[in-house]
């Protein structure tokens, strides 16, 4: 054991949430080839579950959404079948008695600092962490007012979370289990449902453990209008709406083509600025328009009241027209979708 050894660094008290609901002592082996990150019992050492590191796929440092004081989630997701770790830190300076290292902590030190150097010092990969060059969400935030947010809120089926948007993937959480889609997993972005208020976010995803070809769709939906650009900007950045794009994807991650695609291959819909999710709005207004003549040179003496129940049968379908936002809204949007989450 590394930290019978002495060759782990261990940080008491830490809040784990995946894949259990409990607090333990976070101990970060030093040999990157046999050591671990491990949850253990404070007294014992006995080790609740952990994560060999030439395992961890990918370490994500992420600020925990919609908390008046800050906090900082860690997901550590690593390769093929293991179990996924999510634990929590505070955003206040360090308690030095809780730190177990042979390097000195600064007690001005943050608990993120302390640990994302400890995660960094081990890790092939480093630590990602959000970027406001990359995405900043244009909603306020109702618990630390005059703060910006790097997420945006959507649903999974029924279920509710988070979306970030990295420099290197999108990371969906942070109810088990946590997602993330690098982007040589992207096959293509698009969009469904723009209303006035709110656009679904659709990725369709090769999973490189499976056999099949096939890609997996995921639908992120209710997502708000105010940050229907900058995904937009962030998708177009990448070049994640263009699925001919996702095979240089792969290549450049495994360094075989280092060559992204020059301006002549952008295509001429690149050039007039109109993306996928312009030309989804655009869409939903001229077929709104269309409706609105239609209803216009609608005449109840001549047609009866079958055409009439027809138009509303429409908008029911048009979830109102992109009106208020209710609850009947948000169960008609999701209540398709619910069946398809058997996480």
């Amino acid at each position: 054991e590394d930290a019978a050894a002495g060759e782990a660094d261990s940080i008491a008290d830490i809040s784990f949430s995946i894949p259990q609901r409990k607090k333990l002592k976070l101990e970060l082996g030093r040999n990157s080839d046999k050591g671990a990150i491990r949850a253990c019992q404070p007294t014992s050492r006995e080790a609740e579950f952990s994560v060999r590191w030439q395992d961890v796929e990918y370490c994500v440092c992420l600020p925990v959404p919609e908390k008046a004081q800050p906090q900082y989630n860690y997901c550590i997701f690593p390769r093929s079948t293991e179990e996924q770790i999510l634990f929590t830190v505070p955003g206040t300076k360090v308690k030095p008695e809780t730190i177990q290292s042979d390097s000195a902590v600064d007690p001005e030190e943050s608990y993120k600092s302390v640990v994302t150097r400890m995660l960094n010092r081990r890790l092939n990969n480093k630590v990602l962490e959000p970027d406001e060059r990359e995405f900043v969400s244009q909603v306020a935030q109702a618990h630390r007012k005059g703060e910006k947010a790097v997420h945006v809120k959507a649903f999974r089926g029924s279920k509710d979370g988070f979306l970030f948007f990295l420099s290197a993937g999108i990371v969906w959480g942070f109810k088990k289990p946590l997602s993330f889609f690098p982007f040589h997993s992207i096959s293509s972005i698009s969009y469904t449902s723009v209303l006035q208020r709110t656009f679904n976010l659709n990725l369709s995803v090769l999973d490189p453990l499976s056999s099949s070809n096939e890609p997996q769709e995921f639908e992120f939906s209710m997502i708000d209008q105010a940050d229907f650009a900058g995904i937009d900007a962030y998708v177009k950045r990448h070049e994640l709406q263009d699925a001919s794009m996702a095979e240089q994807r792969r290549a450049k991650r495994l360094n075989i083509n280092g060559v992204m695609k020059n301006a002549e291959e952008g295509g001429e819909e690149d050039g007039d600025g109109e993306g996928e999710l312009q030309k989804a709005a655009r869409e939903a207004e001229e077929m709104e328009d269309e409706d609105e003549e239609e209803d216009e040179n609608f005449d109840p003496g001549s047609e009866g009241e079958s055409e009439g129940s027809g138009s509303s049968s429409e908008e029911e379908e048009d979830h109102q027209g992109g009106g208020e936002v209710n609850g009947d809204l948000v169960e008609e949007e999701l209540g398709s979708e619910a069946e398809d989450v058997s996480e």
